[in-house]
């Protein structure tokens, strides 16, 4: 079984000396460099490359530079997306975001992590497991979502939060660790 497999899998794998991931990441880090390169308005530009390094995108989307990437191929955006500055997304697997999500600036999915045994560490193990962020999401200015988190529709996470658990519909949540702060009102959610 190849390194990539088992990262697909979800297993512990070994990214330092696999070519071909090697390979993925440096075309990946080269485009997301071109892309943080253009001028801010050289809109259909940008999002013609977003495309080429993003798995799948809605047709109205925009990530303000500068962004990072490990792989691309492994992120979904949904319609109406957008990120402010400096988001960066590890996606060692996949990372989907729903329809209307909006992010604020310096926020980070990571989907890998590392093992605990130092001895596993220190030999470049890793492992990745899947971010998946609902419909209508707003996340705030420096929020880090950490390996296997589901954030649910509905859902405001405040400004700083570390999320290690999910969040479900129709909440506020916010907090190192992150956590579930009130349910959102009727009002809220429907504007009634």
């Amino acid at each position: 079984m190849t390194e990539k497999e088992k990262r697909d899998l979800g297993m512990i794998y070994n990214p330092n000396y696999d070519q071909e991931l090697g390979r993925e990441i440096i075309g990946c880090k080269d485009k997301c460099f071109a892309y943080n390169q253009l001028m801010p308005s050289a809109l259909e530009k940008k999002a013609e490359l977003l495309r080429e390094i993003l798995g799948k995108t809605g047709e109205n989307f925009m990530i303000n530079a500068p962004f990072w990437c490990d792989y691309g191929y492994n992120i979904e955006i949904g319609e109406n997306f957008f990120a402010n500055h400096n988001l960066v997304i590890l996606d060692g697997a996949r990372v989907k975001f729903g329809d209307n999500v909006f992010i604020a600036p310096d926020c980070g999915f990571y989907t890998a992590g590392h093992p605990v045994s130092v001895t596993d560490r220190n030999e470049g193990l890793e492992y990745a497991l899947p971010i998946t962020v609902g419909d209508n999401v707003w996340i705030g200015a420096g929020v880090r979502v950490m390996p296997g988190v589901t954030i649910g529709s509905n859902v405001v996470i405040g400004a700083g939060s570390v999320m290690t658990k999910d969040i479900p519909d129709n909440v506020i949540a916010f907090g190192n660790p992150c956590r579930v702060h009130r349910e959102l009102t009727r009002e809220e959610l429907f504007h009634e």
